[in-house]
């Protein structure tokens, strides 16, 4: 009962904040088809300088870390990847009745990672005041990486069944992750945090610290109309796909908890891995998928990812996964 009224009051806590009121607001606007999207081209420019501006943070602290304090964490989320798709590819495969090519693209989705999840519970933990490891935005792009390339694997390699794209086409689809923008502007930052520096930095911090929290706010706005969108698309994937919307980022969630845990990392960066863990990838994944598995359905790992997933751990998974870090550590 005590942990129930914790986990109720966390989510009370999530929802009071600025962006995760502007997601629900938007969302709901939509549904009732209410015209709340923001200017189209208002959408790249804040998706890039929210990427680069976490890029930059993370470099800022990887340059104030013991390197020794890494290689735990960096396990960690080596393991996370891998084991993170084939749970979702199973679950999808037996429990969602999905085709192979159908589970591997979902796997591939929820192997990597979101950007703007991260960036969510980033700002929930500052809401809250609590502190956690800035280096974790490295881990942000492993795991982006990682997973996409062991859920394309698990049909390249015949585990279930051969996919249909070519050696070229699966490279090509690899080519696309690595290079993709997501994972350019954050590395990108890293590097600028790390070379610049945390003293020389200070004179930025306007743009990249103090616009922070608005920029994401806005953004949000522009993700609760597509989640939206995505969400009345549901009933066509049907109910089993949608309940392993949930189902999956639960068991992935916690199980980053676990692994940050063993890291040891504080309750803030267990709960930032079991955050990232938990969530699926709507910008790099279906890039990639389109590429290696054409035949994939898009009404299945889109709705699934971004209709289900993404607004489930805005609004009850990153307050649960916070509840779950700090009782793990």
């Amino acid at each position: 009962m005590l942990a129930v009224a914790l986990v109720g009051s966390v989510v009370v806590d999530n929802l009071l904040t600025a962006p995760v009121i502007a997601f629900l607001v938007a969302g709901v606007a939509t549904l009732a088809r209410f015209d709340i999207r923001l200017p189209e081209a208002l959408y790249p420019i804040l998706s890039s300088y929210l990427l680069l501006a976490i890029g930059v943070k993370g470099g800022r602290a990887l340059g104030l870390s013991d390197p020794a304090e890494l290689w735990q964490p960096l396990v960690a989320a080596l393991v996370l990847g891998v084991v993170t798709p084939i749970i979702a590819f199973v679950l999808y495969r037996r429990v969602g009745r999905a085709g192979t090519i159908d589970a591997a693209a979902l796997a591939a989705h929820y192997g990597s990672v979101s950007a703007v999840t991260f960036t969510v519970v980033l700002a929930t933990l500052d809401a809250r005041g609590q502190s956690y490891e800035g280096y974790l935005s490295g881990l942000l792009a492993v795991l982006e990486v990682v997973g996409i390339v062991v859920a394309l694997a698990l049909v390249r390699t015949g585990h279930g069944g051969h996919g249909d794209g070519s050696e070229a086409r699966w490279n090509e689809a690899l080519l696309e992750v690595v290079r993709g923008r997501s994972i350019t502007l954050l590395l990108a930052g890293l590097a600028i945090g790390l070379i610049v520096g945390d003293e020389r930095l200070e004179a930025v911090d306007p743009v990249f610290v103090g616009l922070f929290s608005g920029a994401l706010t806005l953004f949000l706005v522009e993700m609760g109309v597509v989640a939206a969108e995505r969400l009345r698309d549901a009933r066509e994937a049907g109910w089993r796909i949608a309940l392993l919307g949930i189902v999956v980022p639960l068991v992935n969630g916690t199980l980053g908890a676990v692994a940050g845990s063993l890291a040891g990392l504080s309750p803030g960066g267990t709960a930032v891995l079991a955050t990232l863990a938990a969530s699926a990838s709507y910008i790099a994944a279906p890039a990639a998928v389109r590429i290696a598995l054409p035949t994939a359905s898009p009404g299945l790992y889109v709705t699934a990812s971004l209709g289900i997933t993404f607004p489930f751990n805005v609004i009850v998974g990153i307050p649960l996964y916070l509840v779950i870090a700090e009782a793990l550590t």
